[in-house]
């Protein structure tokens, strides 16, 4: 009896197992019967179906993302451009969802050739350099337009599209940075010649004013030395005028404090006028 009520159990859970089921809050599903459509579930809950005649499919509720390839495409102004780009959407209509691309897989692929004609479209309308900077967001509001209405007959919504990235493609970033670099020295060499050039500017005006300088210094220095001498040679005058003899004198000394000095030999004749003052101290 045991075994029996144990069996009977067993059984009563299978029936249960493949006659009932459960939606969770994440999903949503459809009932089909060969085929054909037989119910759309939305809420949460606990639900029956005919076992072998019903079959189920469970669709997810929550926001999907895609995260596609980057695509190269063609600007206004005939540039290549490279964009990596996401989209977040969900499955609004299960049953339209079902019929039109069967699941997530079909449904990313549906939705990447939609944003790739879109983001073809928009891009070949502007130029490479406002793309980059100042159209990209409403470049996006436009693409995301546009998918929700060519999204919309797949029973899908389309919340977002975004740019993830937007460059040039990896084999042209190459020759681009080479000609970047190559304008970068081109300035360089602009500024060391205007820097060189200006230094020498400068190196000359300070040659100048201290050529200038040193002149004034000099013909101020000649004026000083001559003015010396002037007051020199009249002081000699006066000194002469009042007592030549004595000035004679001092002279002479000043010559014997030149030529007589250590180990110096002097032929001279007895006569001469060098010896004066020698022979005759008291001459006057």
């Amino acid at each position: 009896m045991r075994n029996l009520i144990i069996g009977l159990a067993i059984a009563v859970f299978i029936v249960i197992s493949q006659v009932a089921f459960v939606i969770n809050e994440w999903e949503q599903a459809i009932l089909t019967q060969f085929g054909r459509h037989i119910k759309t579930i939305l809420e949460p809950g606990f639900y029956y179906r005919v076992p072998v005649f019903h079959s189920l499919t469970r669709f997810d509720k929550r926001v999907l993302t895609t995260d596609a390839q980057p695509g190269e495409y063609l600007t206004l102004d005939k540039k290549r451009l490279a964009v990596d780009h996401l989209s977040r959407w969900r499955i609004k209509d299960p049953l339209q969802f079902f019929r039109t691309v069967r699941d997530e897989r079909g449904a990313m692929a549906r939705l990447d050739d939609i944003i790739f004609a879109r983001l073809r479209q928009e891009i070949g309308k502007h130029n490479f350099k406002d793309i980059i900077r100042e159209k990209r967001e409403s470049i996006m509001e436009a693409v995301a337009t546009g998918t929700r209405e060519m999204a919309a007959p797949f029973g899908i919504e389309v919340i977002d599209v975004r740019i993830k990235r937007a460059d040039l493609p990896e084999e042209v970033q190459a020759s681009v940075f080479a000609r970047m670099q190559a304008e970068r020295n081109r300035i360089g060499k602009r500024y060391r010649a205007e820097g060189e050039e200006r230094a020498r500017e400068v190196r000359a005006g300070a040659d100048k004013e201290r050529e200038i300088i040193l002149a004034q210094a000099y013909e101020k220095s000649q004026k000083l030395m001559g003015t010396g001498d002037a007051q020199s040679t009249a002081i000699y005058a006066q000194a002469f005028g009042q007592d030549p003899e004595f000035y004679a004198f001092s002279r002479r000394l000043e010559t014997y404090e030149k030529i007589f000095t250590a180990g110096t030999t002097l032929v001279l004749r007895p006569d001469s006028d060098l010896l004066r003052y020698l022979e005759n101290p008291g001459l006057k």
